[in-house]
């Protein structure tokens, strides 16, 4: 298993330096990010991609589903100078009422969407929580691509190296993760993506569905945050490759997209 993935503090500091150096930028040249912009992450961990929006002052707002990374994200924010401009809140987020949190002028999951299930309900969903110029951005993997099913966090060096392999179907999937030796809990999370998983095409699908803007959507070769975890140079998809639908999310790391609700 990397190391990333035993040191949560690793992947914090990883989640700052790209939301710093690649996600904010990709976001100010649609709207302005400044001290009254309410910022809203959903599955956000320890809150690693909401302390650069802290740092320049933001009101920020974290909700995620596991109780562990939210007590981690208050201890890790405990001594930061603006920490009462941040919450965290340990609930679904279907669980929450707006009168509780308010509307947000942005609303980030970066590595999410292809965690939550049902997400046409989702996308329905989360527009509530979005001010009248609210935007929502999002960074994910394409399920098809080489690790597109998360098996990097096996702890069996061949499984996670091995590209591919999550697209078997899910009987010799888990076959295969059992002969690596690789956990219960392990397997049971791997299927899990493996069923919500998505692509790029059905993600423009819901979007399209739901009526959204789309602000910006840009596809790399090479992913933003292999910077910092590999030292790889970030790159953006070739046209021609981007121009192919569905064969494109075999070759495409990441997918950024920022998108407006046109109420």
């Amino acid at each position: 298993m990397q190391i990333r993935h035993q040191d949560r503090k690793v992947y914090f500091k990883e989640q700052i330096y790209t939301t710093n150096k690649y996600v904010i930028p990709f976001i100010e040249k649609h709207m302005p990010i400044d001290a009254n912009t309410r910022v809203l992450e959903i599955g956000c961990g320890e809150g690693g991609n909401l302390e650069p929006f802290l740092d320049i002052n933001c009101q920020v707002v974290g909700i995620d589903l596991n109780e562990g990374k939210i007590k981690k994200g208050r201890a890790y924010f405990e001594t930061h100078e603006r920490k009462n401009n941040i919450k965290f809140i340990y609930r679904d987020i279907y669980k929450i009422d707006l009168e509780e949190i308010g509307n947000f002028d942005l609303i980030i999951l970066r590595d999410v969407i292809e965690h939550i299930y049902d997400q046409d309900k989702f996308m329905s969903y989360v527009k509530k929580f979005l001010s009248s110029k609210g935007k929502i951005f999002f960074g994910f993997p394409p399920w098809q691509m080489p690790f597109g099913g998360h098996q990097q966090i096996c702890k069996s060096k061949i499984a996670s190296k091995l590209p591919y392999y999550h697209l078997f179907p899910k009987p010799i999937y888990t076959s295969l993760l059992k002969l690596f030796g690789e956990s219960e809990v392990t397997i049971r999370n791997l299927v899990e993506i493996k069923e919500t998983g998505i692509s790029i095409d059905r993600f423009e699908r819901i979007l399209k569905k739901e009526n959204y803007k789309v602000d910006e959507k840009k596809e790399f070769l090479i992913n933003p945050n292999y910077e910092v975890k590999f030292n790889l140079t970030p790159r953006k998809q070739f046209s021609l490759i981007s121009a192919i639908p569905y064969f494109k999310n075999y070759f495409t790391t990441c997918c950024y997209c920022l998108i407006s609700n046109p109420k």
